[in-house]
């Protein structure tokens, strides 16, 4: 006789769950066969080109673009939340200094729900309330723990800019010039959504049982903060580092592929060609190598690009080229990391149901018996 466990065995999947089906959704759709990346029907490459975050945003959690009033409206919400509470603030005072920007923004994250008489609304008017106030804040949890951490005066927001801009102010002090501030608001739009990630399925997860928002986006960014996942592209700008210079890049690559060591940003679990994203971030690494006179680290980019094209046959990912254009990369990441997970939350909490996997029995495991009721001595 047939049972659960037989039926699921013959369409488990691989490890990491690959292959499995798990949520329906309209949001983002991912053809790693033709390297395409769509968002609500429209191609990432559309969007970055013609779109600004702020549409973006509109569009994965409505479905369509917005029309002027609309986009003028959600701007507004978003920018009249920019501040976080003055308590959790204080509270990322208290942090250790050495503590990874991921690491504290989970924790910010967290305590966010404590000051916000309304996160535990369950509706969809709600959670995308919830969700507004939480694209608000990122960005200024992430600048003032920068600031803290480096013992500098925590930068206000200005509300008269948007996203990306306000988020290089409270970073830097001073307004970004017109073109880093575009470049910024393209990489958010690239990583806006990518369908069930590792981070954005956690999130799905923990929203299933109908837990706040933003009890699921901080187990997001504990999945993202991982060094398979999110915490690659600050690898990728060790790993550069550990090489050093154009010729040892070679050497360095011979060796660590004989070793068999990851290579970090390189290859993808579902592009099988160039990622979409990487192809935008590879022209802002060259403009940003430009605009600096330091064209070192591209070009070793470039050379390890070409050379795991020729070796492995493998493209590089949205990581490997980020590194170079993010403002104080390793600060900035954490900037990308929740907006797909609200776009799930937001959108398709209508959707919730609590996600119970099965598992498959190991072939090794064994079915004991416990015959004696005292414990052995032996």
């Amino acid at each position: 006789m047939e049972t659960g466990k037989d039926s699921a065995a013959a369409t488990a999947a691989s490890a990491g769950l690959r292959g499995v089906v798990a949520a329906q959704s309209a949001i983002g759709d991912v053809n790693g066969e033709q390297g395409i990346l769509i968002y609500q029907g429209y191609n990432i490459h559309d969007l970055a080109e013609h779109s600004t975050f702020e549409e973006v945003i509109f569009l994965l959690w409505n479905g369509r673009l917005p029309k002027k009033d609309e986009l003028e409206d959600l701007q507004n919400q978003i920018r009249s939340n920019y501040e976080a509470p003055a308590e959790v603030i204080e509270m990322m005072r208290t942090f250790p200094k050495d503590a990874e920007p991921m690491d504290a923004l989970r924790t910010a994250v967290s305590a966010l729900d404590f000051y916000d008489q309304g996160s535990h609304d369950t509706t969809r008017e709600g959670a995308l309330m919830a969700c507004i106030k939480l694209t608000a804040q990122i960005g200024t949890l992430v600048a003032a723990w920068e600031k803290i951490r480096s013992g500098q005066e925590i930068i206000a927001p200005d509300k008269n800019l948007c996203i990306a801009e306000n988020f290089l102010y409270m970073l830097r002090g001073e307004r970004a010039e017109k073109d880093e501030a575009r470049m910024f608001d393209i990489a958010l739009i690239l990583h806006a959504d990518h369908e069930l990630n590792a981070s954005t399925f956690t999130t799905r997860v923990i929203a299933g049982t109908l837990a706040d928002v933003y009890g699921a986006v901080t187990g997001g960014i504990a999945a993202l903060s991982g060094p398979l996942h999110g915490g690659a592209n600050t690898n990728v700008m060790k790993m550069l580092l550990e090489i050093g210079d154009l010729d040892k890049v070679e050497p360095w690559l011979d060796e660590a592929l004989a070793a068999k060591k990851k290579i970090m940003g390189i290859g993808h679990a579902v592009y099988k060609t160039e990622d979409p994203r990487a192809t935008w971030l590879r022209k802002f690494s060259k403009q940003m190598a430009d605009k600096k006179g330091e064209t070192k680290w591209y070009e070793m980019s470039q050379q390890i690009e070409k050379a795991m094209l020729e070796k492995k046959g493998m493209h590089p990912n949205v990581d490997f080229y980020s590194f170079d254009i993010l403002p104080d990369g390793h600060s900035a990441r954490p900037v990308h990391a929740d907006f797909c997970h609200l776009a799930h939350l937001g959108l398709d909490r209508s959707h919730s149901r609590t996600i119970r996997q099965q598992q498959t029995d190991s072939p090794a495991r064994r079915i004991h018996r416990r015959t004696r009721s005292e414990i052995r001595a032996d």
